[in-house]
């Protein structure tokens, strides 16, 4: 999800269910409805970036609700987990925000640096979701705006974004993709770049690499 608010921010909310998680799908789904909302309300009514803890609350506003749709189908909060990555640019400052492996990277003078890097769990193929007991696992970021473009992405495509040795994204996939966003007039939803980027996620190149599902959202203010 991906949207301008009326008066200007920008707010990214990436969520990926679970693929152990019978209803991960619906998770992620609940997460970016109720957390966009929750940003909408915010700016509307507030000059100040929102701070740690009340994207804490916003995160148990999603659990609780998570909770309570769990009991009425005699199941567990845990089958609809699912991880989160957020994005929010106001003026001259970002917020952003994770929970487990999806990503957030930015340019800034040309150079892709991460912001959230993915945060894996103690184990192999494992992570930390909105779900986990007793609490989140939230990583924050409150800062300047010193970047003019950046990627929030699911972990279906990090091994061949991320170079994970370096820990720093890896230009040689990010510098291709934003030249056409860069280069694009207007603002908002770039339709047919859009559904450019669909089919190359789609394609071999990058099917043959990971069986994930692959969410990217491209922003540029160049």
């Amino acid at each position: 999800m991906a949207r301008t608010l009326p008066d200007g921010t920008l707010c990214v909310i990436v969520s990926d269910g679970a693929g152990s998680a019978p209803f991960g799908g619906q998770g992620a789904s609940l997460v970016c409805r109720t957390m966009a909302r929750h940003l909408a309300e915010w700016f509307a009514n507030s000059a100040e970036m929102p701070e740690e803890e009340r994207v804490l609350d916003w995160l148990d506003d999603v659990r609780d609700t998570l909770s309570a749709i769990a009991k009425k189908r005699e199941v567990t909060r845990r089958q609809f987990a699912a991880t989160m990555a957020l994005l929010a640019v106001r003026g001259e400052e970002l917020v952003a925000a994770q929970v487990g492996d999806s990503s957030i990277v930015g340019r800034a003078t040309g150079a892709w640096e991460a912001i959230c890097w993915p945060d894996s769990g103690e184990l192999a193929s494992t992570t930390y979701f909105v779900t986990d007991d007793p609490e989140v696992r939230l990583n924050f970021v409150r800062g300047p705006l010193v970047q003019d473009g950046f990627a929030v992405f699911s972990d279906g495509i990090e091994m061949i974004a991320l170079k994970h040795a370096e820990l720093r994204p890896h230009p040689g996939f990010f510098d291709p993709m934003m030249r056409p966003v860069d280069a694009a007039g207007g603002s908002g939803k770039l339709t047919e770049l859009s559904n450019a980027l669909g089919r190359y996620l789609d394609g071999p190149a990058v099917c043959d690499r990971t069986d994930d599902d692959k969410t990217l959202v491209l922003v540029s203010g160049a």
